[in-house]
């Protein structure tokens, strides 16, 4: 009987788990962002104004499509590339924005640095291999050669390591970033029926050249 309960117990917690943590992510996301832009409102009419918790998001949400429209399609990209500029000549300010800039538009935007997922070599004389994804193809600025910038994702965790390998240790995953992440970030308890096959590096199919429905190495 106490076995019966306990595997009942296991299975609630399967199914309400995941959800419960799920949406206490997410609201405790909205209510963070919300609190930027707190929205009190006098809907009674009693001069007593009542909070509206996520009009504040929305509102935020808004106004940042309206400046990504404005700056995409009204003000010349020579004024916000002014702007940067700028920015870029204040110490430290200029770690901070370009870093946090770099961080976004490795998301979202045309240059989009988590969409070539790879399965790295780290340690050849043990075979222990992890998978990460290519974010620069070329360090020659630091005098590097031969080599590539890779970013392997803690599981469980915001975090990650970057490490610089030899291109010969980097092979592309025929899979989508989405699938590769979430294996990452789950540690492995996260898979599809096909695990993600890695592509051989064929005539120098590690080079720049490389076609890659994965992304090229």
């Amino acid at each position: 009987m106490a076995r019966k309960l306990l595997n009942y117990f296991g299975s609630g917690l399967l199914l309400v788990g995941p959800i419960y943590i799920t949406l206490w992510i997410i609201m405790a996301g909205i209510q963070s962002l919300d609190n930027i832009l707190p929205v009190y409102l006098d809907i009674a009419g009693n001069n007593k104004p009542v909070y509206l918790p996520g009009l504040g998001l929305l509102i935020i949400v808004s106004l940042i499509i309206l400046l990504g429209y404005v700056f995409s399609t009204i003000v010349p990209q020579s004024f916000f590339h002014l702007i940067e500029q700028l920015l870029k000549r204040i110490p430290l300010v200029n770690i901070i924005y370009t870093s946090i800039k770099d961080l976004i538009g490795a998301f979202v935007g045309d240059k989009k640095k988590f969409s070539h997922p790879v399965i790295v070599t780290v340690y050849p004389e043990s075979g222990i291999k992890k998978f990460g994804f290519i974010t620069q193809h070329d360090l020659s600025r630091f005098d590097i050669e031969g080599h590539i910038a890779v970013y392997l994702p803690h599981a469980y965790a915001f975090s990650g390591q970057l490490v610089i390998v030899p291109r010969e240790n980097v092979r592309p995953l025929d899979a989508s970033s989405t699938d590769i992440m979430k294996m990452i970030v789950s540690g492995g308890v996260s898979m599809q029926d096909k695990a993600p096959d890695e592509r051989p590096a064929d005539d120098g199919e590690t080079g720049e050249g490389a076609s890659g429905r994965a992304g090229e190495v």
